[in-house]
């Protein structure tokens, strides 16, 4: 199992066709909701994902919500294999990611809310009342990077 953090512009064809392939099969499919999945974000994001043999069994992007005041944005966060932690994993590289690289200060992201407590794991709070996205209940949940995080990396 490999960890790849790759730019836009240095995925493979084949790895954004994987990309594209499992979120469909995870939101559109499985969680049977219609929704613009290719939105535009894909090219200024990092993506983050754990690929054996061509295929994607965890997955999520990164990109800066607020630039200005460096919050980055985790989003599209999946596992193709519940229960084995490939989503976690991604999860917490995508998180150190983008504290040492992006250089976060805070961490933002939507979550389904049957989903709260696998953030939560990663330090992330609950901001926002429950509210529908795409028919499916979410919650706004951040993290607030601590100095000692920024400089240990």
């Amino acid at each position: 199992m490999e960890l790849k953090i790759k730019a836009f512009e240095e995925l493979s064809l084949h790895e954004l066709y994987e990309i594209m392939r499992v979120r469909c099969a995870v939101f559109v499919v499985e969680q049977e909701c219609v929704y613009q999945d290719i939105d535009g974000i894909d090219e200024r994001a990092v993506h983050v994902f754990y690929e054996h043999e061509n295929n994607i069994y965890g997955y999520l992007r990164l990109f800066y919500k607020d630039a200005d005041h460096k919050t980055v944005q985790i989003g599209r966060v999946l596992s193709t294999e519940r229960g084995r932690g490939f989503g976690f994993k991604a999860l917490h590289e995508g998180v150190q990611y983008a504290i040492e690289t992006m250089k976060a200060e805070t961490l933002y992201l939507e979550a389904q809310t049957y989903a709260i407590g696998f953030y939560q794991r990663e330090g992330f709070e609950i901001v926002s009342d429950e509210f529908l996205e795409d028919g499916i209940p979410h919650v706004k949940m951040i993290r607030h990077i601590q100095q000692k995080e920024l400089h240990n990396h």
